[in-house]
């Protein structure tokens, strides 16, 4: 997790405030900054310590942990081929996350059921499977693939995007133009998701175990109405009921995908049928609760307590790590 991640920031204040003991680890500490020793006695049970500038913990203690948007590790400097940093960097990864695996508590989301979660293809595999609808989709680096879907859906009607779109490397999706014809060679370059654009209204539609929270996100009248991500402090947002038949068809996406948590994106089209677009694992939903009032965050945080307290509910199981001790 980043340090400066505010939605992380917001659910520990409130687990702060209710008596919890967090711990607040961030993965980029490590190897440079961070140690870990994982101590297997002859006798007794492990011991599992870490401690980085910012914490210092006993991870066998831990019931309850989220993992949100956790960051690369660092290695030391000093290590100056790229033959010895990937080696350290490999060699942490091997003990941290044998550690994680080998932790007796409930996880928001599992970290391996996480990372599977975020690959858009297996998302639609799973959507299509609970009866989802989908906008038309092709996933190619062949040019000649790409013009041929282009004339079927139409240019102004096919969009592009890209399978990641971080900070370091943001990419919009965009409506393929003519101008976009004269450089489709380049997608050989690289896998590139093409998709019939979809008119209506969006929702972000927030999980936190069996809860749902959906809002309405407007951007047709904005100045980019393609994506709302861009221009979502100019569109309206209010909170929405979804269908029942809606809501337990995403339901069932999460448990398939082993997701405790997710955000997920949808568009609404003119006569009522909602489309699945994606769910991201560690979406952002303050600027919806900002916006609407729905309790988003304390529910995160509720969601972490009643684990942490190893209720019924942490079957569920599905950053940083954020960690009950006793």
């Amino acid at each position: 997790m980043s340090h400066d991640e505010d939605h992380t920031r917001a659910v520990l204040r409130r687990l702060e405030a209710a008596g919890r003991e967090v711990v607040r680890l961030d993965l980029a500490d490590f190897p440079a900054r961070g140690d870990v020793t994982l101590d297997y006695a002859a006798d007794g049970e492990p011991v599992y310590t870490v401690r980085t500038p910012t914490a210092h913990a006993r991870l066998e203690r831990c019931r309850a942990a989220w993992w949100r948007r956790v960051r690369p590790f660092t290695v030391d400097r000093r290590l100056g081929t790229f033959r010895d940093q990937n080696f350290a960097i490999s060699e942490t990864g091997e003990a941290l996350h044998g550690l994680f695996h080998s932790l007796d508590c409930a996880w928001v989301n599992p970290p391996a059921l996480d990372a599977i979660a975020h690959h858009k293809p297996y998302q639609w595999h799973v959507a299509r499977r609970t009866g989802l609808a989908l906008p038309r989709t092709l996933v190619t680096n062949q040019a000649e693939q790409a013009r041929r879907f282009i004339r079927e859906i139409g240019v102004g009607r096919t969009v592009f995007k890209a399978f990641v779109a971080s900070v370091e490397a943001w990419r919009e999706t965009r409506l393929v133009r003519d101008e976009e014809l004269t450089v489709l060679d380049a997608v050989r370059y690289a896998p590139v998701i093409f998709q019939e654009y979809v008119p209506g209204r969006d929702l972000r539609v927030t999980i936190v175990g069996d809860r749902v929270f959906a809002a309405e996100i407007d951007a047709s009248q904005t100045g980019y109405p393609v994506d709302m991500r861009m221009v979502v402090d100019e569109a309206r947002v209010r909170p929405v009921d979804l269908p029942a038949a809606v809501t337990d068809r995403l339901l069932r996406v999460m448990r398939a995908l082993g997701l405790v948590f997710g955000a997920v994106d949808l568009r609404r089209r003119a006569d009522g049928e909602y489309v699945f677009l994606e769910v991201n694992p560690a979406g952002q939903w303050l600027f919806v609760e900002e916006r609407t009032g729905l309790p988003i965050t304390a529910e995160v945080a509720a969601l972490l307590s009643r684990l942490d307290e190893g209720e019924p509910e942490a079957a569920l199981t599905a950053g940083s790590l954020a960690g009950g001790a006793p």
